[in-house]
């Protein structure tokens, strides 16, 4: 089954008729299992998934509550200043995991509305309360102009400046595992 924002099951559909959606709005709650569920929340990117639908569906960010804890999926997202760390944490408390996109940020004046750079990454880790952060959405072919290796260097400039400890904000990369701690 997948959980979709709204608009996205019809787009899925078109291609893909046979497959299990479940469409919700920001903060629908959809159970998953008994003690498992996804709630759907604000983030700020525009939707596409083909040449021709853009912004014809909700983008959303994920939570979902599990009984080790919850996890902030908050996607691809510009930092408007942290205004959705700020509520997720508010509504939410502490997450265990936030799962937090890194790349892709440059030029700023043209990628800042809908993705986030390094240090606003380990700043929305902050915001939001994580115990622990995966980083995503970095270091597999270059989407923008900063090259593959600038991602991970800012990410490592913006902990410091924070005084992040490595093992609390990871960025793996492909075939790589972690264990989150309890």
């Amino acid at each position: 089954m997948f959980v979709v924002p709204l608009g996205n099951d019809k787009i899925i559909h078109k291609k893909y008729y046979r497959a299990r959606t479940v469409a919700g709005d920001w903060g629908d709650q959809i159970e998953l299992t008994p003690g498992v569920n996804v709630t759907l929340e604000p983030t700020h990117h525009w939707s596409a998934r083909g040449t021709t639908d853009r912004r014809n569906a909700l983008w959303a960010a994920f939570v979902i509550g599990t009984p080790g804890g919850a996890i902030y999926h908050i996607g691809d997202t510009g930092f408007h200043d942290g205004h959705n760390y700020r509520e997720a944490a508010a509504k939410y408390g502490e997450f265990r995991l936030a799962i937090l996109p890194f790349g892709a940020f440059e030029p700023r004046d043209f990628m800042k509305a809908q993705h986030q750079n390094p240090d606003e990454a380990v700043q929305g880790h902050m915001l939001c309360r994580a115990r622990y952060t995966l980083g995503h959405h970095w270091g597999t072919f270059q989407l923008t102009d900063e090259s593959i290796d600038d991602q991970i260097n800012h990410l490592k400039a913006a902990k410091t400046k924070y005084a992040i400890a490595e093992e609390r904000f990871r960025a793996l990369r492909p075939g790589q595992v972690w264990n989150v701690p309890a």
